[in-house]
């Protein structure tokens, strides 16, 4: 083997093929790279302080919807229970409202603590179920037709104005911001044209007299 060194002349050839050494790495192929001016970390100061105020806001929106859900959730557990309880309460009040004064006054000293006891047990309901959040919605007659709280059941003449509540046939209820059940009323189609004042009063009636429930239309008169 021949331990000749190439000649200068060759020595330069190689080199000029080969090319200068790239002693200053990478960075020196992208000088802006490397940079560390202030505008660069004024614009990373930035870029930081955005992404904080994004994850700020998101947290903060999360802990909301949490404390909303947790808030719906405790408020309108007992929605499906307080729906059967609407049944207990009509039965006690139908069963009050049967006796008439003159049938109240005439009851038997025995039989007296036996109506006191039935009036106690509905208020007793209607304060459990309110302090649950289910409060009732009894409307008086002459209140305007409110559609989102009230069902109008029927319409008939009445010497309340038209468009006015001239009888409650059922009380409805609500659960914290929620219709649980309508209130079912009649509304006043204003005073019959020569109709005297007792026919202008008439009630609805179950078997379909003066109204017919549930129609929501203008009906007999």
């Amino acid at each position: 083997m021949s331990d000749e060194k190439p000649a200068p002349e060759d020595q330069a050839d190689i080199e000029n093929a080969i090319g200068p050494d790239e002693e200053e790495g990478p960075e020196a192929a992208d000088p802006s790279a490397g940079e560390t001016g202030p505008e660069a970390l004024q614009a990373q100061i930035d870029d930081l302080k955005d992404r904080l105020l994004r994850a700020v806001a998101d947290a903060d929106n999360t802990r909301k919807r949490a404390a909303r859900e947790v808030k719906e959730t405790r408020e309108y557990a007992v929605t499906g229970f307080a729906r059967d309880m609407l049944d207990v309460a009509d039965n006690l009040a139908r069963a009050l409202e049967s006796l008439s004064d003159e049938a109240r006054a005439s009851l038997p000293d025995g039989v007296k603590p036996l109506l006191e006891g039935v009036e106690m047990t509905e208020r007793r309901l209607l304060s459990t179920m309110e302090r649950h959040g289910v409060k009732r919605i009894a409307p008086e007659p002459g209140e305007p037709l409110d559609p989102n709280r009230h069902q109008a059941a029927a319409q008939v003449p009445h010497e309340q104005p038209k468009g006015r509540i001239a009888h409650v046939m059922q009380p409805g209820y609500v659960i914290g911001e929620r219709i649980l059940r309508a209130a079912m009323v009649v509304v006043s189609a204003g005073p019959a044209e020569g109709a005297g004042q007792g026919d202008a009063q008439a009630q609805p009636k179950a078997d379909g007299g003066t109204a017919r429930p549930g129609s929501g239309l203008d009906v007999e008169a």
